[in-house]
């Protein structure tokens, strides 16, 4: 094994455009950058969305009713991001007890004359505050372009504890056409990556394989750097050979990994340090009409300079620059380069914030994105996007007591109008 596995922390070389301030001078057509849509506000904490569309540019966002667990919770947008209301109809009971963040995918079919399906996934994990859990994870189908949902069905339950299933869900390909079998990635909480596939039999029963560690090969680089939450891109605007993995590195030592795999998942590259403009957590990664990459994160920001002058725990060896975008190619990132540009969509309040700065809350980033037909994209997160305090006082969370709510919110995004931004 070459790879070491520390890395020292650098920053990112390419332009950030800042959405969270408006300039004064910002003309009519623009101020809808810095402007963002609330999807929930809720009334404490809420957290982590995912995000699918529907008849078209109708948005569906999902989220836990807690931070990290809780009731899946559910809105809609019926005019493509701009506002949000009930979301589901008769949503199924079993919902109720979800343990884990829900993730939601579109599948669509070629081997079988079916319309398309909305897949929701929650996994059951094993908290460390917990001494027993069903463990495994659910599913909850729609046929209806979400406008309802089966039950949750449990798989593996008692066998395996996943964490984040399925940060992704990937459609295979097999002589170098696509089938109609999805491969899903997750973790557990001892850093090891698991893949599982999915398919249907004819009569439209789904079927998970038993699932299986993926990056056994480079286990000491993966427990060492806490991999985990991993997106899988597939290159060419997403009809290519070759899958690519973006990793959290949960130790914070390391930047976030990349490996390659050219046969459909089933080896994978020595991995090697993502460049540090898309350093972070919980990536997800969408193509533009145009061909590049508009991925978002949590900013994990490692470099010692930035550190010591911007840090709120100076000794840490990071910190947060928040909910972050970044637009490039894949071809970028598989030749280790920065790319084009970072966004800070919005900023999120550190305790005794008044105003954004540079330095950001990292409890945000798990995002729900689509783009929608004409190009535009449309990104939710979760965080504390204002500094006004409850009237009511502390609340207490799983993630202590606070004052300030942790809500949903939503932006619309042209990346070609970011781009008249770029000085």
């Amino acid at each position: 094994m070459s790879m070491k596995i520390k890395d020292k922390g650098k920053n990112y070389t390419v332009p950030q455009i800042d959405l969270s301030v408006m300039p004064n001078d910002i003309s009519e057509e623009l101020k809808y950058l810095f402007e963002y849509t609330v999807v929930d506000e809720g009334n404490g904490y809420l957290g982590h969305p995912d995000s699918v569309t529907v008849n078209g540019d109708e948005i569906l966002t999902f989220y836990p009713e807690g931070h990290g667990k809780g009731k899946v919770l559910v809105k809609k947008s019926f005019d493509a991001g701009k506002s949000y209301a009930d979301g589901v109809d008769n949503p199924p009971e079993s919902w109720v007890k979800s343990k884990e963040t829900p993730t939601v995918y579109r599948l669509q079919f070629s081997q079988h004359e079916w319309n398309d399906k909305i897949i929701l996934i929650c996994g059951n994990p094993k908290w460390w505050n917990e001494k027993t859990s069903v463990g495994g994870f659910n599913c909850s189908v729609s046929c209806d372009e979400g406008k309802t949902f089966s039950e949750f069905e449990l798989f593996f339950g008692g066998e395996i504890y996943p964490i984040v299933s399925m940060s992704s869900l990937t459609r295979m390909k097999e002589n170098g056409e696509f089938i109609d079998k999805w491969m899903g990635l997750f973790h557990d909480k001892d850093f090891v990556n698991y893949k599982t596939f999915l398919t249907f039999d004819n009569d439209g029963k789904m079927h998970w394989s038993k699932p299986v560690p993926y990056f056994s090969k480079y286990r000491e680089i993966e427990q060492a750097t806490g991999m985990c939450e991993v997106e899988c891109v597939r290159s060419d605007g997403g009809t290519g050979d070759e899958l690519m993995l973006i990793t959290r590195s949960n130790s914070k030592k390391t930047n976030s990994l990349l490996s390659f795999s050219s046969d459909e998942g089933e080896t994978w590259s020595e991995p090697v340090f993502a460049p540090s403009a898309v350093n972070g957590e919980r990536h997800k990664a969408d193509y533009l009409p145009d061909g590049r990459l508009f991925i978002t994160f949590r900013s994990i920001e490692r470099d010692k300079r930035k550190n010591r002058k911007y840090s709120e725990k100076l000794f840490r060896g990071w910190y947060s620059e928040g909910w972050i975008a970044w637009v490039g190619t894949y071809d970028d990132l598989k030749n280790g380069k920065e790319g084009q540009y970072r966004i800070k969509i919005a900023h999120t309040y550190l305790p005794g914030q008044k105003k954004p700065a540079i330095t950001a809350n990292a409890d945000t980033g798990y995002c729900g994105n689509v783009v929608l037909s004409d190009g535009t994209v449309v990104t939710s997160s979760y965080g504390i996007f204002s500094p006004e305090v409850k009237e009511t006082g502390r609340y207490s969370t799983d993630k202590g007591m606070l004052k300030r709510k942790t809500f949903i919110v939503s932006k619309r995004i042209k990346p070609e109008d970011v781009e008249r931004l770029i000085k």
